[in-house]
This record gives structure tokens, sequence and C-alpha cells, in this order.
């Protein structure tokens, strides 16, 4: 068998993107080259790779095996271009990690600005997934590492803790709540809410109602946590944010809420396949990651629910 990287990187990104035009575009190669080169795998081996489908392609039994293998290839590549990057500099590097919501509010983009500056020659590859989505596909090998909440169950992946992400309830000044310095997430399920409309922090909120026998009623849900926190200032409803989103987006007229609950204090984690064998680059992201998870630690401070009610 003659497969060369070029072969075996394009089959990672025709997998990862489920279409032959899409790994074809993120390999820089035309389309009929790309095909060919598919084609030519799989007379070599003799099965197919790949599975048509109606909107893309999947790969085979044949397929995934070697798409297992061409990770793996593709990762030692990159983990000797890191350790030949102190002997070469015009030699480039890839890290390929992913992230949870909360972690791309202000973890992620602190550490990568920091990264990206100390380190011009290397490229990020970053996706937003929820935080199972990100432990299967670590645990497949599609990314080196994943930033995750600490309620999601890592399985066998490694992990270490990045900082405490406390919840805290959005309210207007003129909201009857305002006042108060904590209230209990029960006491709040017969008001009217604002929120994302999917990922991690949705799914957390809404498992906790339903161990109440209750659903959060969401008078309008949104992509982004700086929408949510002008409507609430609009006084369309509450609002549960990690105190991280707070801070990052200000609003004039609200009010931060501590809640009671000790599920309100979640960790944010950072997981891999193993941290002894990540390429030299991703250790070195890895570390930023952690760097900068102190300093947004320390700028937190304490707990909202012996701080009281903060103006933003």
């Amino acid at each position: 068998m003659r497969f060369d990287l070029i072969d075996l990187r394009l089959f990672v990104n025709i997998v990862q993107s489920g279409s032959i035009t899409r790994g074809a575009e993120a390999s820089h190669m035309a389309l009929a080259s790309a095909s060919e080169r598919v084609s030519g795998m799989e007379r070599l081996l003799g099965t197919p790779l790949l599975r048509r489908e109606r909107r893309g392609v999947a790969p085979t039994a044949a397929g995934r095996a070697l798409l297992h293998h061409a990770r793996s290839v593709t990762l030692q590549i990159e983990r000797m271009r890191g350790d030949l990057r102190a002997f070469s500099a015009g030699m480039r590097g890839e890290v390929r990690m992913l992230s949870n919501t909360a972690g791309l509010v202000d973890l992620v983009p602190a550490a990568l600005r920091r990264f990206l500056t100390a380190h011009p020659n290397v490229d990020v590859d970053l996706e937003e997934r929820t935080s199972m989505e990100i432990v299967q596909a670590v645990a497949e090998g599609q990314a080196e590492f994943g930033v995750i909440a600490g309620t999601a169950d890592p399985g066998a992946l490694d992990i270490r803790t990045l900082i405490v992400d406390r919840l805290a309830v959005l309210a207007a000044r003129t909201h009857p709540l305002a006042a108060r310095e904590a209230v209990g997430f029960a006491e709040l399920l017969d008001e009217r809410f604002v929120g994302l409309g999917a990922g991690a922090l949705h799914d957390h909120l809404q498992q906790h109602a339903a161990q109440l026998g209750r659903r959060i009623a969401y008078r309008v849900r949104l992509s982004s946590f700086e929408a949510v926190a002008r409507l609430v200032e609009a006084g369309v409803g509450l609002a549960i944010l990690p105190m991280s989103a707070i801070d990052r987006h200000p609003a004039d007229d609200v009010t931060a809420i501590a809640l009671t609950d000790a599920w309100s204090q979640r960790q944010l984690l950072v997981c891999a396949t193993d941290f002894g064998e990540l390429t030299t680059h991703a250790r070195l992201l890895v570390e930023e990651l952690q760097r900068q998870a102190g300093k947004l630690d320390d700028h937190l401070g304490p707990s909202p629910v012996t701080a009281g009610p903060q103006s933003l």
C-alpha cells in the first residue's frame, strides 16, 4: 500500500466534514483530484472506504479502520513538527481543539490570544461542540484535547480542572427579585426566562428543572450570552448565566443574584486521551489555558452566594 500523508490528511478531512467537496477544500485540493485520490486508495485496498449517502459520505468499516490509523499518523507528524520546531524556524504546526460554549466566553479566547502571538507559525483548528460530543470526539482522536463542563462524564479520558464557573440569576433592576441577595432555583420556576437555544448550559438547567417535575418557561431563546443579557435588561425575563459571561457582557440596568443550589458551581475541565502524549504545540496551548484559567479564577473572586448582588 502506498498511501502518502496527503492521502491520509485528505481522508481525515473528508470524514470530518462528511463531504468529499468540503474535504477537498480543507485540503486545498481540486475536487477531481480529491476524488481520484480516494478512488486510488480504494483500488489499492480492494474495498470501498466511503459510503455515499443523500447528504454526503460516511466511512465504511474499512474506512473507519483507515481513519483511526490516519489520525494516529497525522498526530504523530504534528508531534514531530512540535519537537523539531526549535530547530526549524520556518516549520508550521497545527493544533486541533474543541470547546463547549462556556469555554468560549472568555477562557479560550484569552488563551488563544497569548498562544498565537507567542507562536506565529502555529495554527489552531477550533470547533464549538457540546461537552458530551467533545468527550466522544477526543476519545476517537478527532481532536487532541477539549474544554468541557464538569457535569459531563469524561469516561477514560485524562482531565484537568481549569476553573469553577458559578451560575447566577440575571434580572432587570425593576424585577421583584432584584432586591434579593440569593435565591433557590426552585423559586424561579414560575418565572419567564430568556436563555440559550441549545448547549450544555441549556441541558444542565432543563435537567435540574425536570428533577423538580417542572420545565423552564422560555419566552425567547438566543444564540449568544450578550443577546440574552440585553433582553433581560429590557425586562423580557430572567436568565441564568455563568458569572464569567455576566462579567464579559455587562449591561446597565440588570443585577446578578446568587443561586443557592450546590450545582450552580460548575467546573470547567480540559480533557485529552493522555496529556503526556500531546504534541508539543498542544501541550503548550493546554498550559496557556491553565495560566489564563488562574487569572480568570482570581478575577471572578468569591462565590456569588456570599458576594451578594452585583451591578453590571
